[in-house]
């Protein structure tokens, strides 16, 4: 982000009211790291190679920069807009406009003001550099306006807000639980407080994942991870209301007469709420840690098909023998029966030639990952599937979601949650921080893409604060 003005435009206040200290990059600042202060014009040569030099290391990381410079030399101006270039960054300009008279009065009142002389020559030369930043490749010319720096995916979430406020749509808010940190001896009271007050707040179903061991995208091999199938009838005790699943069940993880058993053993006790979500399966090292047989992936495909089938047949009365390409049942009596009718199974996975055309096949909901095109696009696949099988099924996303109050509560979160040396930015569109509208917006988004469902992550999950959080979110959908 390129400031761009005379002297005493307000540049700095401007830089200051809305960027954390450390994304500013100032000529002002550095003339006192390189000379005797602020106010060293001799240094001004100095400062500004140090600053390009700053400027260069930071946008090379991807790192937020705001150029705290007068922004009137055009050579560096397309200097720092190259670099966004290379590095695939945006690069947007701050136009401050501000009345000759305004500037001329707040150097006044510096304790160490601009040369008069220097401070007209630099007021002549705006106009012209104000008329020109149109046409010299910024993604955007802004006004010195309150402004914030959000992920990609809130880029156009206020306008979906106001849309959900004016227009609303009804979406389901499901919860998904990852990470058992905090120690084995209070996790059961943890998992308690979290179930109640996910209950509370809104949320409609509360899934688990389902491996043996902590995923290395999310922790370390020797954290503390529960059984899923076992956590979720913990979490039947602890609830009345929520729908309760895995997100999902690799296929690969139990013989499928087990799994119908598992599941309708939960159904039964929970009174009708749980959900079957099954898998590929796609973590080689947990199968071989455990002895699991990890079969190619044409054969896990062939697998994943028959248990969609028979799954249904080892729920429903009698006991006639199932036999699919690799699954052979001889008899699949199980009792009790669920005491839903059929319960619902959702078929994680977005691959659009064979996992959505099998869920449009045999599943109730189809489960993907994405941003709001990638969601788009398989929404329009999995029609095009259903209206062959002559089937519904519902679209559900799974995304991270850290929400805060306001924008000031999203930074702390952000800088507070984010890992040791990460960057803030990076970190917080990997999480979608943002505020409570920003989320509404997402989601309403995603809702107009076809999702009905949004299963959720909240980073810092160890009490019920970010439940609460999320609460309003949840409220603007009902």
């Amino acid at each position: 982000m390129v400031l761009a003005g005379p002297p005493g435009s307000g540049k700095s206040t401007w830089a200051a009211a809305h960027f954390p200290v450390d994304q500013v990059v100032s000529s002002d600042r550095l003339r006192a790291v390189v000379g005797a202060g602020e106010d060293d014009i001799a240094a001004s040569a100095d400062a500004f190679a140090l600053l390009e030099e700053v400027v260069a290391r930071r946008v090379a990381r991807g790192l937020t920069t705001v150029v705290d410079t007068t922004g009137l030399d055009a050579e560096r101006r397309a200097r720092w807009r190259d670099l966004a270039r290379a590095r695939g960054t945006a690069c947007v300009a701050v136009a401050f406009d501000t009345p000759a008279a305004v500037c001329r009065a707040r150097n006044r009142a510096r304790p160490h003001p601009v040369p008069a002389a220097a401070l007209t020559a630099q007021l002549r030369a705006w106009p012209a550099v104000r008329d020109a930043l149109g046409a010299e490749g910024f993604d955007d010319v802004l006004a010195p306006e309150p402004v914030r720096v959000v992920p990609p995916a809130f880029a156009r979430s206020g306008e979906a807000a106001a849309r959900q406020a004016e227009r609303p749509v009804e979406l389901r808010f499901a919860l998904h639980l990852g990470e058992f940190g905090g120690g084995a001896a209070t996790l059961r009271t943890r998992l308690r407080e979290i179930a109640v007050a996910a209950e509370a707040v809104g949320f409609d179903a509360v899934y688990v994942m389902d491996h043996f061991r902590q995923i290395p995208q999310v922790g370390r091999a020797w954290d503390d991870f529960c059984e899923s199938w076992t956590t979720l009838a913990w979490l039947a005790a602890c609830t009345e209301r929520v729908r309760l699943g895995t997100l999902v069940t690799a296929v690969t993880h139990r013989n499928a007469g087990l799994l119908a058993k598992i599941v309708a053993t939960l159904d039964v006790l929970s009174g009708g709420r749980a959900v079957c979500g099954l898998g590929l399966g796609w973590f080689a090292a947990e199968h071989r840690a455990y002895g699991y047989a990890f079969p190619p992936v044409a054969e896990r495909y062939a697998l994943l098909e028959d248990a969609l089938r028979a799954l249904p047949v080892l729920w429903g009365p009698g006991g006639a023998p199932f036999r699919g390409r690799v699954l052979d049942l001889p008899d699949t009596a199980a009792y009790p029966r669920p005491l839903q009718e059929r319960v619902p199974i959702v078929l994680g996975g977005g691959g659009e030639r064979r996992t959505l055309r099998l869920a449009a096949q045999h599943a109730d909901v189809a489960n993907v990952l994405g941003d709001l095109a990638t969601v788009a696009r398989k929404a329009a696949v999995l029609r095009a599937h259903c209206a062959e099988s002559g089937r519904e099924v519902a679209l559900s996303h799974l995304s991270t979601a850290l929400v805060g109050t306001d924008a000031a509560e999203v930074d702390a979160l952000v800088h507070r949650l984010r890992p040791r040396g990460a960057d803030p930015a990076r970190y917080a569109a990997s999480v979608h921080a943002g505020t409570v509208e920003d989320h509404v917006g997402r989601f309403r988004e995603l809702a107009e893409a076809g999702v009905g469902e949004v299963v959720v992550r909240l980073p810092g999950l160890v009490d019920a604060a970010p439940l609460e959080r999320m609460a309003p979110v949840i409220a603007a959908f009902r």
